[in-house]
């Protein structure tokens, strides 16, 4: 059997030239909706590209190999691959879920619950003894969020993942702020991988879409079937997007990140900033389990202001480089205010039981210069401190 490729040249190199027709070096883009049968009863490899399509089995089939699992399914959001896990719970089955997650995450999970799909527990998954009476109500599933949207909090996916099926359930884990280049978490136990594609795997921010990577092939069997009934499958040019954006994934991640850590530093000696969320900085509680279980801190961090609603206004109205927008993952640097943003529809109570505050901001970094990010961000503490 022969050696599995390094990750770096799965993302680059899977599928190119493989076309049998023309010899074409990309692999080319299936647009067709339909596809002929050779006869009466005859079907081909693909029948109706809501089914299964070349192009997207094409990026399930890299996501795959990146991912170490056995499939994948391509879907059009990052919000239909959470709730493509979530549909393979049994009616009323307890789902356990960090209570800092992604607040469209938490959006989907208590509309679930109140359909009665779910049960559902929101818990703090860093706290050992709350955790461990969750697993004691015997889930179907546990959801990990690491490192944590917005506040890039770190848990033990393989301590979790262990006393997670020690319990009966299967673990779910979004890898959407790494990605498989900086953590794998099939690797460490978990059964699913959930990723907004729109995010790192693109990387480009011009298409929307998400995926499922199964660890067993069952799994992954019965997420292609569950996708293709409820019609949730990404669109053909939209995975050729997706894969293109892929081939750069490493390259892209190495820079954000450098950018990253610069401003990171930068922050946590400001004056104006009370505390900076980043899992690459020693001072972070989950620094030792991120060096641990990544292959690198990411791009992504988020700080709180020293000031009230007003000075956050002041800063993302007149920092600079930086746009401010939802989204992130892209090769654009981006600042979001969860409160009023990513996380308003949370609600003012769980975005407070979460730790989410009026003055916290997160940055997504991208590849521009260094030296002008950290100048777009004093242009903003400028702002904030002429307001005095």
């Amino acid at each position: 059997m022969p050696k599995p490729k390094d990750p770096h040249t799965i993302a680059v190199a899977n599928g190119i030239a493989t076309d049998k027709t023309f010899r074409a070096v990309t692999p080319p883009i299936y647009l067709s909706s339909t596809f002929a049968f050779d006869g009466y009863e005859k079907s081909g490899a693909y029948e109706y590209t809501r089914t299964a399509n070349p192009s997207r089995d094409m990026l399930a089939d890299t996501l795959a190999k990146l991912e170490g699992g056995a499939g994948a399914a391509v879907v059009c959001s990052g919000m239909a691959a959470v709730d493509v896990v979530l549909a393979q719970v049994s009616k009323g089955g307890l789902v356990v879920a960090p209570h800092d997650c992604y607040g469209g995450t938490y959006r989907l999970l208590e509309t679930r619950q109140r359909s009665g799909q779910i049960d559902l527990v929101f818990v703090d998954q860093g706290d050992k003894t709350a955790l461990s009476a969750a697993l004691a109500r015997s889930p179907a599933l546990v959801l990990i969020e690491t490192p944590s949207n917005p506040l890039m909090r770190v848990v033990d996916i393989k301590a979790i993942a262990t006393q997670a099926k020690k319990a009966g359930a299967k673990v779910a884990v979004d890898n959407t702020f790494l990605s498989p280049a900086l953590q794998r978490p099939i690797a460490l136990g978990a059964d699913f991988v959930i990723h907004s594609t729109t995010k790192y795997l693109n990387g480009h921010s011009d298409v929307v879409g998400g995926a499922v990577i199964a660890a067993a092939a069952a799994d992954a069997e019965a997420i292609a079937e569950w996708v293709n009934i409820v019609g949730v499958t990404g669109a053909p040019f939209d995975a050729y997007l997706t894969l293109r954006g892929l081939r750069t994934l490493f390259a892209r991640i190495e820079r954000q990140q450098a950018n990253a850590v610069s401003i990171a530093d930068f922050l946590q000696n400001h004056k104006l900033v009370r505390v900076v969320h980043y899992p690459g900085l020693p001072s972070h509680p989950g620094y030792a389990i991120a060096r641990a279980q990544q292959a690198g801190s990411g791009a992504m961090l988020s700080f709180e202001l020293a000031g009230d609603t007003e000075a956050v206004r002041a800063f993302v109205e007149a920092i600079e480089v930086f746009t401010l927008a939802e989204s992130l993952g892209g090769v654009e640097s981006l600042i979001a205010h969860p409160a009023t943003m990513t996380h308003a529809k949370m609600g003012v109570e769980a975005r407070r039981v979460a730790g989410i505050s009026d003055s916290l901001l997160r940055l997504s970094v991208g590849l521009e210069a260094e030296s002008d990010l950290l100048a777009g961000l004093e242009a903003g503490f400028t702002a904030i401190s002429n307001r005095r």
